[in-house]
């Protein structure tokens, strides 16, 4: 919040100052950083924070060193959302930090898909399951904008786990059934062999919409970014030779899981979907389709499952 009183540092010279070093660090968009690092101590949103330059509000001395402690360990690419210990993503704020996946921008068009095949389901309480859930960001975007919708969501990392049942209790409304556990459990003709399987078999032939954003990066390309390469768990990014391990098991997975007629949604890299497509294809399902995201990159691939 705020505060009056004290102040010795002029707000917009502040702003200026942090710019400035985010800048220089290579920061994407200092600009917006910047503003939601004041946002984040002064407890207020950006909006705000703009207004409150525009008016020549001033800040704390207190205030002004935690502002700028915060700006320092961005300036060494800590991803944002760690500093602020939040993510927004569609109409939700996720709380996130260290050992989980930053969900992002892109992953909201892959959510989409899945709502939009949710919604028109004819059934008073359609069924989803997010594999690979992470953070719970597609799960809980689900259940918030499908809220007659049930939806289970497995995680296999200890510490992804325990941000997302963090966010499944305080967003999920008692609607996302969270698991812990490895979903290549699931890929088993013994469906009583685990204690995931077990979990999962009475939804075999049941689910409408299965969703995942899994690990996609080929082992052998590491991303550019320090705040992906140095920040986000390896576990929620590599996916083996050709970043497809997990795509795999979750094609097999999701015939088993999907009504005839259920969406299959995969997000995946820019340069995937032909691949998918063809894996897919080979492996029963039709209609296999890939779209493009709000920048015109091919982000998501669809397919429907089978009758047989």
């Amino acid at each position: 919040m705020w505060q009056s009183g004290a102040v010795t540092h002029d707000l917009n010279t502040l702003l200026e100052e942090i710019r400035a070093e985010l800048a220089e660090a290579g920061i994407e968009d200092p600009v917006a950083d910047a503003e939601l690092i004041v946002g984040h101590v002064l407890q207020e949103s950006r909006g705000r924070v703009q207004a409150l330059a525009v008016m020549g509000s001033a800040v704390t001395a207190q205030q002004a060193d935690a502002i700028r402690d915060l700006a320092g360990e961005r300036a060494y690419r800590v991803p944002l959302q760690h500093l602020t210990g939040k993510a927004p993503f569609r109409g939700i704020e996720l709380a996130v930090g260290p050992g989980v996946f930053i969900p992002r921008p892109e992953t909201e068009s892959v959510a989409q898909f899945a709502i939009d095949a949710l919604q028109q389901v004819p059934s008073a309480e359609p069924i989803a399951v997010d594999l690979c859930t992470g953070s719970g960001a597609i799960a809980l975007s689900l259940a918030n904008e499908v809220p007659t919708a049930r939806v289970w969501a497995v995680e296999k990392s200890v510490e992804a786990h325990a941000w997302a049942s963090r966010n499944v209790t305080a967003l999920g409304g008692g609607r996302v059934e969270l698991t812990l556990g490895d979903i290549a459990d699931l890929d088993r003709r013994d469906w009583e062999s685990t204690q995931l399987s077990r979990s999962f078999a009475p939804l075999r032939g049941r689910v409408n919409v299965l969703v995942s954003n899994p690990p996609y990066v080929p082992a052998d390309m590491v991303p550019r970014d320090p705040e992906v390469r140095d920040h986000d768990p390896e576990l929620a990014l590599y996916g083996g030779a050709d970043g497809l391990d997990i795509v795999r098991i979750i094609s097999r997975v999701a015939r088993d899981l999907l009504v005839p007629g259920g969406l299959l949604v995969l997000e995946h890299a820019e340069l995937q979907g032909r691949m998918i497509r063809d894996l897919l294809t080979a492996d029963g399902w039709r209609a296999a389709a890939t779209h493009q995201d709000l920048t015109g990159r091919d982000r998501t691939t669809t397919a429907i499952a089978n009758d047989d």
